[in-house]
Parts: structure tokens; C-alpha cells; sequence
């Protein structure tokens, strides 16, 4: 039997030669008209070139789709799609080896350096919404809502060695008795039940995100390091993730965080818990998502270079067309929220000025 490891190199494998083998068989392009939706395309059946695409694994999900529906309209383009993580496609993408980098957070200070470094010019699009899901055991149900302090007191950088959920119970105290309910109040005392943490990599802009939105303003008040605690099961692999976190029966007190994509195909087999930011416990929905309701929505992207697309009808041809209404309508069928009508204006401005 395959360690996690294992199986999810040979996971990625298969599906780089699948996209691949599609790639050879697929590609076209379609410009956009004034309203957003697609045209006829300038090349053709004559349009050809290649298009590289890495980043994100949640990114992946809907440019995937937005991929597969644009090469069936024509047969000379081939094209790469993978998902190794939002930092590992920024890396790629600084340094030209790239087309389009996939990313579920904006570009860092130190990449934007990369990129200037290397002389790589891109254009950063926002596509969609997502909203993390922080996960359990569909088994779980002892744990039905977390606020702030119950997740930096779980998954801080100051959780680190805690083996079981009570093992955090004095630290949410802490928390609550110094920073008061403005994050929500805590959900301790916690159960003596075995920790099982599975959750994205510190290479996956999922981790960056989580970070951001649930660690890092509480680690600041507590003049903590910006991260989450280190002693859990990373993977880069959404898939391992939910097999992770789905637990058993016996085994149900697991945590972990996925986006929502992930965790809502997976609804048997895990459960989305309720967050708390201070105004209750609000659930992970399409519509709480879209209203930032939900406290752990986020914007997602891609970056692309700017020059190639210049240099590539191809690859211009295929940004047209992500951005038009075919083409985003991939966001909801990937189970993501698709943007506002202000986010989309300035999205498609954006491409248009460029």
C-alpha cells in the first residue's frame, strides 16, 4: 500500500500526463465580445502555440475546466496544467518558466522581487471566490463551531506539541482572559480526545491564507512568529488532506482546512465546522462566502506574464476567453463563488488596459 506521500506524487504524475495527453488533443481560442462573452477567435483552426500553467491547486480546479472547454474548440494548441501550490507556481512563474501562475493569495513582497529580479511583467486577475473550510470528521460531533482564539489555540504556533484537545484548554484561557471575545469567545473547555491535524504545506497559498486571516493578527498581540504550529501532516495534496481529515469512526477528533471546492465534494466524508470572528457562528456557504460573511473568504487569481502573452496569440486568446462569461461560469461549476459585478468590471479593465 502507498504512503500519502507516495500516492500523492503519483497522483500528480497521472494527472500531468492526462492534461498533458488532453493538451495534445485540445486547444483554441475565442476572444471576448464587449459583454463579456465569447467570440469568434481571430486564428481560427489555425491558432497554435503552447501555454504553461502551475500555481494553486485550488486555482487549479476551475482553470482546469476553463482549459478543457477552450481546447475543444481547437486541435493545434497543447498546454500544461498543474497545481503544486501557490508559492511553487510563483517560483516558476518569476522565473519565466511559466505562462500563468495559479494563486489563492496576492503575490508577496520577496516574489514581486523574483519577478523584478528576472525581469518577468505580469498582470494579476482576480477570478473567483473561495472561502476556507475548516474540517473534522463527518464522525465528529462533538465540535460544531471555532472561533479565532479556538483555532490559533489549536493550530498556533504556540499549540505546538499539544497530542489532545484539552491539551489546549489553558491557552484558550489565556487567550480569552487577554484579548477578550473580539475574535469570539473560546469554545474550551475541549474534550480529551487525540489532535489529528491534516493540513496544506507551508509551499500552498491555502497556508498563506489561513495565516492571514486566522493566525497572524492574534500572533501579533501575543508578539508571536506569523505561522501555524509545525507538528502536523502537511501535504500539498487536497486529496490526502480530505483522506486525512475524514478520520473513523474510532478516530473521529481530527482538524484540518481545505477551500471550500474540496470540502464540499467531500461533505460525507467531512464536516465543514461554523466560524466565529466575533459575530457568531457562521457556516461556509456560496452566499456567506460571496458577502464575506463567512470570516475566512478570500480572493483567487491568476498572474500572467504579460510579455508572453504579447508574444503568444494563443495564450492571449485564452486569458479572453477565462475572463469571459463562458469561461467564468467554470467558478461555480468548480464549486467556487463567482466575483461581484464591481470585482469582475475591474478584472476585465484590467486584461482590456493592459
Amino acid at each position: 500500500m502507498l504512503t500519502p506521500e507516495e500516492a500523492h506524487h503519483v497522483n500528480s504524475a497521472r494527472r500531468q500526463i492526462g492534461v498533458l495527453v488532453a493538451g495534445l488533443l485540445l486547444l483554441a481560442a475565442c476572444q471576448p465580445s464587449a459583454s463579456g462573452s465569447p467570440a469568434a477567435s481571430a486564428g481560427g483552426d489555425e491558432l497554435t502555440g503552447d501555454i504553461e500553467i502551475s500555481g494553486s491547486s485550488t486555482v487549479e480546479q476551475i482553470t482546469s475546466l476553463v482549459v478543457e472547454a477552450f481546447g475543444a474548440m481547437h486541435p493545434n494548441v497543447t498546454y500544461f496544467v498543474d497545481g503544486p501550490g501557490t508559492g511553487d507556481g510563483f517560483a516558476l512563474f518569476c522565473n519565466g518558466e511559466i505562462d500563468v501562475s495559479d494563486a489563492s493569495r496576492p503575490i508577496s513582497d520577496e516574489e514581486i522581487a523574483n519577478c523584478e529580479a528576472t525581469g518577468v511583467e505580469y498582470i494579476e486577475l482576480k477570478v473567483a471566490i473561495d472561502g476556507l473550510s475548516v474540517i473534522t470528521s463527518a464522525f465528529n460531533n462533538d465540535v460544531s463551531c471555532l472561533s479565532f482564539l479556538d483555532l490559533y489555540a489549536l493550530l498556533g504556533p504556540e499549540s505546538q506539541g499539544f497530542e489532545m484537545w484539552d491539551a489546549a484548554n489553558d491557552l484558550a484561557a489565556e487567550l480569552e482572559a487577554q484579548l477578550g471575545t473580539g475574535r469570539g469567545g473560546s469554545h474550551a473547555p475541549y474534550g480529551a480526545f487525540p489532535l489529528d491535524v491534516t493540513a496544506p504545506g507551508e509551499e500552498s497559498g491555502t497556508f498563506d491564507s489561513f495565516v492571514e486571516l486566522a493566525i497572524r493578527g492574534i500572533a501579533d498581540e501575543r508578539e508571536q512568529e506569523r505561522t501555524t504550529r509545525p507538528d502536523y501532516t502537511p501535504s500539498a495534496d487536497d486529496n490526502v488532506i480530505i483522506e486525512g481529515v475524514a478520520g473513523t469512526q474510532n478516530a473521529p477528533h481530527t482538524l484540518g482546512w481545505v477551500g471550500f471546492a474540496f470540502a464540499d465534494e467531500n461533505a460525507d466524508r467531512v464536516k465543514l465546522l461554523e466560524v466565529d470572528k466575533g459575530d457568531g457562528c457562521v457556516g461556509a456557504t456560496p452566499d456567506t462566502i460571496a458577502s464575506a460573511e463567512y470570516p475566512l473568504s478570500r480572493f483567487l487569481y491568476i498572474y500572467v506574464n504579460t510579455a508572453r502573452a504579447a508574444a503568444n496569440p494563443a495564450l492571449e486568446a485564452f486569458v479572453d476567453y477565462y475572463l469571459s462569461d463562458e469561461g467564468l461560469a467554470f467558478v461555480a461549476e468548480a464549486d467556487y463563488v463567482a466575483l461581484d459585478p464591481a470585482d469582475l468590471e475591474v478584472t476585465r479593465a484590467a486584461w482590456e488596459s493592459r
